[in-house]
C-alpha cells in the first residue's frame, strides 16, 4: 500500500507505493510480464489512526481516523484503487478539522495509462474535485485533466505511477538493494503536483520472523512471504531550495505481494500510526 498527500492527515501511496530511474530493477518493459510470484495480491485493508508523537511546537494534540484500502486486478487486467481515508485532528484549542478524502484510480500493468478521480472534503465541505488521465509516451507523460479545470500538460519520461512505485521497491528489495530514488505522479493536488521521493528499504524480515500480531496474524497467504520495512519521504519537486526537508514520509512494512502493515504517516510536526485492524484477500485471476 502506498497513499498519498492529499488531504489533512493524507500522504502518497502510497501507495503508496506506495503508490516508486531504478538502477538494477524491473524496467518499464519487462512489467508486462509478471509470473505469478511478481503478482500483486488483491485485497481490502483497514487501517486505523492515532496520533503517534508531536514535535517542536506542533498544535496537534490528538488525532484518530481510518483508511479503507481496497485493491484488485492483474498484469493482465491492470490494477484498480479504492481508497478513503477519514480523519480528525484537534488542536488542542478547540478547533476541530475533519478531513474526507476518495480517490478511485486505475493503472494498467504496463504503467504507460493511469487514471484518477478524487474529491476532498473539510468539515464535510468539499474543497477540491480532480479527474484526470496521465499516458505515457516515447519521451514524456501527457497528463489530461477535466477537474478542477481542463488543462493538458507534460511531465517527464522519467516519471512513474503509484502501482508501478510499488512494483519498483518490491523489485529493489528482492535484490537486496536499499536506496531508490524516483520521482512520482498520483494525481495529487489539483492533479498538477509531482513528488521526488526517496524510498530506504531495511533488512529483509524472514517468514516466521518478527510474527504480527495485528489483522496480518494467522494468514496463510502472508505466512510464507518474506516483508521489508520501508521508509519513503516526499519532497516537492518544484522547490527550488538546496537542501530540503521532505513535506512529509510514510514508514511501513512491505510484502512481496504489495500488502502493508505498521504504517507510521510522518508529518515532520506530528506523527500517525495506522494499526491494520482487518484484512481481507481475494484471488486474482490468471492471466488467460
Amino acid at each position: 500500500m502506498m497513499v498519498s498527500g492529499r488531504s489533512v492527515l493524507c500522504v502518497s501511496a502510497a501507495v503508496s507505493a506506495v503508490a516508486v530511474a531504478l538502477a538494477g530493477g524491473i524496467g518499464l518493459r519487462q512489467a508486462t510480464a509478471l509470473t505469478p510470484a511478481d503478482e500483486l495480491a488483491s485485497h481490502r485493508a483497514v487501517y486505523e489512526l492515532k496520533l503517534a508523537q508531536t514535535r517542536g511546537n506542533s498544535p496537534a494534540m490528538s488525532a484518530r481516523g481510518r483508511i479503507l484500502y481496497d485493491f484488485s486486478g492483474s498484469a493482465c487486467e491492470g490494477y484498480a484503487l479504492q481508497f478513503r481515508q477519514v480523519s480528525e485532528l484537534d488542536n488542542g484549542e478547540g478547533k476541530v478539522t475533519l478531513s474526507d478524502l476518495r480517490s478511485t484510480s486505475w493503472e494498467d500493468s504496463a504503467a504507460k495509462s493511469y487514471v484518477f478521480k478524487s474529491q476532498n472534503y473539510v468539515n464535510e465541505t468539499m474543497i477540491d474535485s480532480v479527474d484526470g488521465k496521465a499516458e505515457r509516451q516515447n519521451d514524456k507523460v501527457v497528463v489530461a485533466l477535466t477537474k478542477p479545470v481542463d488543462k493538458k500538460f507534460d511531465l517527464e519520461a522519467t516519471i512513474v505511477f503509484p502501482t508501478e512505485h510499488v512494483r519498483r521497491i518490491i523489485a529493489a528489495a528482492r535484490e537486496d538493494k536499499s536506496i531508490i530514488e524516483l520521482p512520482v505522479y498520483d494525481g495529487s493536488e489539483k492533479g498538477e503536483k509531482v513528488y521526488n521521493t526517496l524510498t530506504v528499504i531495511g533488512r529483509v524480515i524472514a517468514p516466521g520472523e518478527r510474527v504480527p500480531t495485528d489483522a496480518a496474524a494467522g494468514k496463510e497467504v502472508l505466512a510464507g512471504l518474506k516483508r521489508w520495512p520501508v521508509t519513503v519521504s516526499y519532497f516537492d519537486k518544484a522547490s527550488k531550495s538546496g537542501e530540503q526537508a521532505p513535506v512529509y514520509a510514510i514508514k511501513f512494512e512491505l510484502y512481496e505481494n504489495g500488502i502493508s502493515r505498521a504504517l507510521v504517516l510522518d508529518y515532520n510536526d506530528f506523527a500517525i500510526n495506522g494499526d491494520l485492524t482487518s484484512l481481507e484477500l481475494r484471488d486474482t485471476k490468471p492471466c488467460k
